[in-house]
């Protein structure tokens, strides 16, 4: 891999050495220095990678790639390394990674999907139809790096740089046509899909979230972020519908394209049922315009019309058959996404991953269309994380909930019990009902066994996550397999539920 060759579509100067070198390897952590490899600096919010030169250099390393001039270094720079200054490390990392795995995602027709909420869904409703019209491909998201029937946990929605070009390599060895991946707004943020050719790009939709210490500075900056997938894309597929829709796509290079459920698009859903039967929850509608479908999801909830119309419509973009589309829909299945765990004529039980108020209030609205006895919301909120978050879903839920059960959910370095006072205290001044059960497990099992003919139950914020992190270690915990044990116990004590 030669370097000056790699960094050649960014901004780059030759501080000492030869400009000429390779590396074989592409390192970022420190401790996996070794001769032979090239070291990138970045300077992030806790750490600066500068700061281990000294210690990379004595395990053999001799290029690196840095933010800073020569006089800001830790130590001077022996003779015989190879010193290139970049503005942006993180950046400069994405195009030496995509060159160290031998651009594997132009081997790929890469589909990216950004929003506040939605991405996860609507990446496994593509994935699901692609494998229905008999293609292979790899998906990246939340939930991890799914690659044939291995899948990989990922740390964060985005993983960086290296760890992408890492996974869409294995892809192509394995044999997929297809790229599917969540890109997040951080991902974005951090260059970490700075070089990947995205054919297509969904914007599902934004809102507030994600602004706070570590995130976004403000709005403005996290809407730029977001915006930025239509910039990387060949075409471009937006929801018509989001009121930023002007703001989002204004000055875009790509090809554009719509989807809507209230205004004239593109590709347009009409006609929305609700269906709840004792063996499926779901919904029906239509789509019209580029293409004319009749399709049927079974995942409820109005915003994942949304979810499947925007999949339906890259989909048909690719001119998969329509079989292949309708089948696709009909059979998904996402973890922790609207999961459907057990329905009976007593009670139906979901598992979202809603964790912010977004997407908490539309779960909570979506359900009430299912006409239910009663909505009952078992939730809690991170700890070291904002608190608008816990005020906000504390009053969504009285709001919107005919009972909440606070609970905790990933309190980190803090009480749940402070926690969940904190939600206690704007769902008070709701009037709503409550009771608060600490324990999560013990939550879930109040919520069913207390059920009444005809309820809805949803247990939210974790979704697909399995475990719970307290004080900096991570207890397992899947909400999902919670559930079917407790079920599992009701139906040994009392022959059913």
């Amino acid at each position: 891999m030669k370097l000056s060759e790699s960094l050649k579509e960014i901004s780059c100067t030759l501080l000492a050495g030869e400009g000429d070198v390779s590396a074989g390897e592409v390192v970022y952590d420190s401790r996996k220095a070794a001769p032979g490899a090239v070291f990138v600096c970045m300077k992030g919010t806790r750490m600066d990678s500068h700061d281990f030169i000294p210690q990379v250099l004595e395990a053999g390393v001799k290029v690196l790639v840095v933010e800073k001039g020569l006089e800001e270094l830790p130590c001077s720079i022996p003779e015989g390394v190879t010193v290139f200054q970049v503005e942006n490390g993180r950046e400069a990392l994405a195009h030496l990674s995509a060159a160290r795995f031998g651009y594997p995602a132009r081997k790929l027709i890469c589909i990216g999907v950004t929003g506040t909420k939605g991405k996860t869904t609507t990446t496994y409703m593509i994935k699901a139809i692609l494998e229905a019209a008999g293609k292979k491909a790899g998906l990246i998201g939340t939930a991890g790096a799914v690659i044939g029937d291995k899948t990989w946990p990922t740390i964060n929605t985005t993983p960086e740089s290296y760890e992408l070009h890492r996974y869409f390599a294995e892809m192509v060895e394995q044999g997929c046509q297809y790229m599917i991946m969540e890109v997040s707004s951080q991902g974005l943020k951090m260059h970490r899909v700075d070089g990947i050719p995205f054919d297509y790009g969904i914007f599902t939709n934004i809102s507030r979230d994600h602004i706070g210490p570590g995130e976004h500075e403000d709005f403005e900056e996290y809407l730029s972020c977001k915006s930025r997938l239509l910039d990387l894309c060949k075409t471009g597929l937006v929801n018509r519908d989001d009121e930023h829709f002007q703001e989002v796509t204004r000055g875009r290079a790509c090809k554009l394209c719509t989807y809507s459920l209230e205004q004239p698009a593109d590709f347009t859903a009409s006609d929305i049922r609700y269906v709840r039967e004792p063996d499926f929850v779901g919904l029906e509608f239509l789509v019209r315009g580029q293409a004319s479908l009749d399709v049927k999801v079974n995942i409820p909830g109005k915003f994942n019309v949304y979810n499947a119309l925007a999949a339906a419509c890259l989909c048909s973009l690719l001119k998969l058959p329509r079989e292949a589309i309708c089948h696709g829909l009909e059979h998904i299945h996402v973890n922790g996404r609207m999961e459907i765990v057990h329905t009976s004529q007593r009670c139906t039980v979901i598992v979202d991953y809603a964790h912010n108020a977004v997407s908490m209030e539309s779960l909570l609205n979506t359900l009430r269309d299912y006409h239910p006895k009663r909505l009952v919301c078992v939730f809690g909120c991170g700890g070291n994380r904002s608190k608008d978050r816990r005020y906000s879903m504390g009053e969504i839920g009285g709001r919107l909930a005919d009972l909440c059960i606070l609970t905790s959910d990933n309190s980190r370095y803090e009480k749940p019990e402070d926690i969940i006072a904190d939600i206690r205290g704007s769902l008070e001044k709701t009037g709503g009902a409550y009771v608060e059960i600490p324990d999560r497990r013990e939550a879930i099992e109040y919520s069913i066994t207390h059920a009444q003919p005809g309820d809805m139950i949803a247990v939210i914020g974790k979704g697909h996550e399995d475990y719970q992190e307290v004080n900096g270690i991570r207890h397992p915990f899947l909400d999902r397999q919670a559930i079917k044990e407790i079920i599992n116990k009701m139906e040994q004590e009392q022959g059913g539920i």
